[in-house]
Protein backbone atom coordinates (compact mmCIF):
# COMPACT_ATOMS: atom_id res chain seq x y z
CA UNK A 1 0.00 0.00 0.00
CA UNK A 2 1.57 3.26 -0.97
CA UNK A 3 1.44 5.80 2.07
CA UNK A 4 1.91 9.60 1.75
CA UNK A 5 5.27 9.22 2.44
CA UNK A 6 5.78 7.06 -0.23
CA UNK A 7 3.76 9.84 -2.55
CA UNK A 8 6.04 12.97 -0.72
CA UNK A 9 9.61 10.88 -2.10
CA UNK A 10 8.02 9.79 -5.42
CA UNK A 11 6.86 13.71 -6.26
CA UNK A 12 10.78 14.07 -5.80
CA UNK A 13 11.20 11.70 -8.00
CA UNK A 14 9.37 13.42 -10.77
CA UNK A 15 10.92 16.40 -9.96
CA UNK A 16 14.48 14.87 -10.70
CA UNK A 17 13.07 13.25 -14.06
CA UNK A 18 12.10 16.93 -15.23
CA UNK A 19 15.45 17.90 -14.23
CA UNK A 20 16.77 15.05 -16.44
CA UNK A 21 14.63 16.50 -19.31
CA UNK A 22 16.17 19.65 -19.30
CA UNK A 23 19.58 18.50 -18.88
CA UNK A 24 19.02 16.24 -22.10
CA UNK A 25 17.80 13.05 -20.78
CA UNK A 26 15.18 10.90 -20.66
CA UNK A 27 12.89 11.33 -17.54
CA UNK A 28 13.73 9.51 -14.97
CA UNK A 29 14.54 9.94 -11.05
CA UNK A 30 14.99 8.09 -7.99
CA UNK A 31 15.96 8.68 -4.22
CA UNK A 32 17.07 5.98 -1.58
CA UNK A 33 15.30 6.33 1.64
CA UNK A 34 15.91 5.09 4.89
CA UNK A 35 14.35 3.13 7.49
CA UNK A 36 14.17 6.24 9.20
CA UNK A 37 12.63 8.25 6.39
CA UNK A 38 15.60 9.98 5.76
CA UNK A 39 16.96 10.50 1.99
CA UNK A 40 19.84 8.92 1.97
CA UNK A 41 21.14 9.78 -1.94
CA UNK A 42 18.91 10.75 -4.83
CA UNK A 43 19.78 10.84 -8.73
CA UNK A 44 18.68 11.23 -12.19
CA UNK A 45 18.76 9.78 -15.68
CA UNK A 46 22.51 10.95 -17.00
CA UNK A 47 22.55 8.49 -20.20
CA UNK A 48 22.47 11.01 -22.75
CA UNK A 49 24.36 13.81 -21.12
CA UNK A 50 27.14 11.52 -19.81
CA UNK A 51 27.05 9.04 -22.83
CA UNK A 52 26.58 5.67 -21.03
CA UNK A 53 23.11 4.15 -21.61
CA UNK A 54 24.12 2.45 -17.86
CA UNK A 55 23.71 6.00 -16.31
CA UNK A 56 20.35 5.32 -14.82
CA UNK A 57 19.46 6.37 -11.13
CA UNK A 58 18.45 3.14 -10.23
CA UNK A 59 21.69 1.61 -10.54
CA UNK A 60 23.55 5.14 -9.46
CA UNK A 61 21.51 4.50 -5.97
CA UNK A 62 22.45 0.41 -6.13
CA UNK A 63 25.91 1.53 -6.32
CA UNK A 64 26.08 4.26 -3.26
CA UNK A 65 23.99 2.09 -0.98
CA UNK A 66 26.96 -0.60 -1.39
CA UNK A 67 29.59 1.58 -0.76
CA UNK A 68 27.75 3.43 2.02
CA UNK A 69 25.31 1.24 3.51
CA UNK A 70 26.07 -2.27 5.77
CA UNK A 71 23.51 -5.18 4.53
CA UNK A 72 21.09 -4.31 7.54
CA UNK A 73 20.53 -0.95 6.62
CA UNK A 74 20.46 -1.95 2.63
CA UNK A 75 17.69 -3.94 3.41
CA UNK A 76 15.54 -1.92 5.30
CA UNK A 77 16.12 0.60 2.59
CA UNK A 78 13.57 1.92 -0.05
CA UNK A 79 14.42 2.96 -3.76
CA UNK A 80 11.49 5.20 -5.18
CA UNK A 81 11.74 5.88 -8.46
CA UNK A 82 9.92 7.59 -11.48
CA UNK A 83 9.74 4.40 -13.50
CA UNK A 84 9.81 0.52 -12.24
CA UNK A 85 13.57 -0.36 -12.99
CA UNK A 86 14.61 -1.76 -16.02
CA UNK A 87 16.50 -5.36 -15.94
CA UNK A 88 19.63 -4.17 -15.15
CA UNK A 89 18.64 -1.82 -12.34
CA UNK A 90 16.65 -4.85 -10.90
CA UNK A 91 19.56 -6.77 -10.71
CA UNK A 92 21.84 -4.75 -9.15
CA UNK A 93 19.23 -4.02 -6.74
CA UNK A 94 19.05 -7.91 -5.79
CA UNK A 95 22.40 -7.92 -5.93
CA UNK A 96 23.22 -5.74 -3.19
CA UNK A 97 20.09 -6.63 -0.82
CA UNK A 98 18.08 -3.76 -0.98
CA UNK A 99 14.48 -3.57 0.06
CA UNK A 100 11.42 -2.33 -0.85
CA UNK A 101 10.91 -0.62 -4.36
CA UNK A 102 7.99 2.35 -4.88
CA UNK A 103 7.45 3.14 -8.76
CA UNK A 104 5.17 5.78 -10.48
CA UNK A 105 4.87 3.68 -13.31
CA UNK A 106 5.54 0.22 -14.63
CA UNK A 107 7.63 -0.96 -17.29
CA UNK A 108 5.22 -2.19 -19.62
CA UNK A 109 3.10 1.68 -19.32
CA UNK A 110 6.24 2.96 -20.59
CA UNK A 111 7.04 0.91 -23.29
CA UNK A 112 3.68 1.01 -24.54
CA UNK A 113 4.27 4.85 -24.41
CA UNK A 114 7.22 4.60 -26.18
CA UNK A 115 5.65 2.79 -28.91
CA UNK A 116 2.94 5.45 -29.38
CA UNK A 117 5.39 8.08 -29.36
CA UNK A 118 7.02 6.65 -32.23
CA UNK A 119 10.02 5.66 -30.63
CA UNK A 120 11.88 2.19 -31.56
CA UNK A 121 12.03 -0.99 -29.37
CA UNK A 122 14.19 -0.91 -26.57
CA UNK A 123 17.68 -3.21 -26.37
CA UNK A 124 16.20 -4.83 -23.45
CA UNK A 125 13.05 -6.44 -22.81
CA UNK A 126 11.27 -4.45 -19.96
CA UNK A 127 10.91 -7.19 -17.23
CA UNK A 128 8.98 -6.66 -14.61
CA UNK A 129 11.42 -6.23 -11.44
CA UNK A 130 9.77 -9.50 -9.54
CA UNK A 131 10.64 -11.37 -12.37
CA UNK A 132 14.61 -10.43 -11.48
CA UNK A 133 14.41 -10.07 -8.25
CA UNK A 134 11.79 -11.85 -7.18
CA UNK A 135 12.59 -11.65 -3.17
CA UNK A 136 11.89 -7.86 -3.36
CA UNK A 137 9.04 -6.28 -2.33
CA UNK A 138 7.41 -3.97 -4.96
CA UNK A 139 4.62 -1.62 -5.02
CA UNK A 140 3.56 0.60 -8.52
CA UNK A 141 2.65 1.40 -10.76
CA UNK A 142 0.98 4.70 -8.76
CA UNK A 143 -2.35 5.78 -10.37
CA UNK A 144 -2.01 9.54 -11.46
CA UNK A 145 1.51 10.02 -10.34
CA UNK A 146 1.79 7.46 -13.66
CA UNK A 147 0.47 10.17 -15.66
CA UNK A 148 2.49 12.63 -14.71
CA UNK A 149 5.48 10.65 -15.79
CA UNK A 150 3.59 9.83 -19.05
CA UNK A 151 3.46 13.76 -19.40
CA UNK A 152 7.30 13.61 -19.12
CA UNK A 153 7.85 11.14 -21.56
CA UNK A 154 5.66 13.48 -23.78
CA UNK A 155 7.84 16.61 -23.04
CA UNK A 156 11.07 14.57 -23.67
CA UNK A 157 10.15 13.44 -26.91
CA UNK A 158 8.53 16.98 -28.24
CA UNK A 159 11.74 18.52 -26.88
CA UNK A 160 13.62 16.83 -29.52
Amino acid sequence: MVTETDLKHLRRCLELAAEAIEAGDEPFGSVLVGSDGAMLAEDRNRETSEADQTRHPELALARWAAGHLDAVERAAATVYTSGEHCPMCAAAHGWVGLGRIVFASSSAQTSAWLTDLGVGPSPVRPIPVQEVAPNVEVEGPVAGLDEEVHELHRRYRLSR
